[in-house]
């Protein structure tokens, strides 16, 4: 029996910004189900790798694949349902809990509004109260569930706790388990690869650009830093 293909594979992917190097030859994947975390200082490229992966951007060179399809030859808005963002700092864009889920979603019915705060632990709260109070895990949950939403294969978290306290952060993992535990595939970015051991699998570690080490997370090398 044939293996599926991983979620995302990158091979020899190479960027530059503004005459800088981003990314230098990268080649990595991302294997489908399950947790993976990218790893890395600050300024190690990988925020910048996570847009290459629903195409914000794309590399000077090399190529990206999603499920073994090049990125180029997916409909770019596909690619986006297929693959959600969650950025470090999520800005929420609605007045009101439900009113933030059907964001981009506007036929979502209370049930559905129900069942997906259900999913991220933030069923307590009234859909109809404002977003304006929530803490600050409680809105990087809600930014999950808008997300989810749009049901994607794969979910990318951009330093989903580096804002939060350790209650918070614990609290944002476990959801972010619980999705792996249902057959998504996540990728969460991080400085801190010790708080993702016990969430991650698998993981990638980066440094200036280029890919130093990967595999399982217990295996993989990697010192730690801002």
């Amino acid at each position: 029996m044939t293996d599926p293909p991983p979620a995302f594979r990158l091979l020899d992917v190479s960027l530059s910004r503004g005459g800088a190097r981003i990314l230098t030859q990268v080649t990595a994947a991302v294997p489908a189900g399950g947790v993976t975390a990218l790893v890395g200082p600050s300024g190690s490229g990988k925020s910048s790798l996570l847009r290459l992966l629903n195409r914000f951007d794309d590399p000077d060179s090399g190529r990206v694949f999603v499920a073994g399809t090049d990125v180029r030859d997916v409909d770019v808005l596909d690619l986006r349902r297929r693959v959600g963002l969650v950025a470090q700092r999520p800005v929420l864009l609605a007045p009101t809990i439900a009113a933030e889920l059907r964001v981009g979603h506007p036929d979502l019915t209370s049930d559905e509004v129900g069942a997906l705060l259900r999913r991220v632990g933030l069923d307590h709260l009234d859909p109809e109260r404002t977003t304006a109070g929530l803490s600050g895990g409680e809105a990087q949950r809600l930014a999950f569930a808008r997300a989810l939403a749009l049901q994607p294969e794969v979910l990318l978290l951009d330093e989903p706790t580096s804002a939060l306290d350790s209650a918070a952060a614990d609290t944002v993992l476990e959801v972010v388990s619980s999705f792996a535990a249902s057959g998504l595939t996540v990728l969460v970015v991080s400085h801190d690869l010790a708080r993702l051991a016990d969430v991650a699998a698998h993981a990638i570690v980066l440094e200036g650009g280029s890919v130093v080490d990967e595999g399982p997370t217990d295996a993989v090398e990697y010192l730690g830093g801002n």
